[in-house]
């Protein structure tokens, strides 16, 4: 099973982009998604959480009314539309997945730089 991040660059301050997350090889409606995000010189922090059919859906203060998290789980993917981005919006962008009927499975994908700067 793997996740795979794609969708980042760089942008302007202000600016948007769509992150995606797709997953293959694992039950994706079963999983509980995430996306958290590093950057340079700081501990991995977390963004947003959708839960397995997208009815609860939380986000960190930092994120809270520019990020939206949705997912579909048709296309096995999980998305992070990022708007009014600041310079401090920037890292590297990971999703992740926890199995919510088997709990021990739980995967990171490989992580997509986000650069915001003028």
């Amino acid at each position: 099973a793997q996740l795979v991040e794609s969708g980042g660059g760089m942008v302007q301050p202000g600016g948007s982009l769509r992150l995606s997350c797709a997953a293959s090889g694992l039950t994706f409606s079963r999983y509980v998604m995430s996306w958290y995000r590093q950057a340079p010189g700081k501990e991995r922090e977390w963004v947003a959480r959708i839960t397995t059919f997208g009815d609860r859906i939380n986000y960190a203060d930092s994120v809270k009314g520019r990020f939206t998290i949705s997912r579909d789980n048709a296309k096995n993917t999980v998305y992070l539309q990022m708007n009014s981005l600041k310079p401090e919006d920037t890292a590297v962008y990971y999703c992740y997945g926890n199995d919510q009927v088997f709990t021990k499975f739980e995967y990171w994908g490989q992580g997509t730089q986000v650069t915001v700067s003028s």
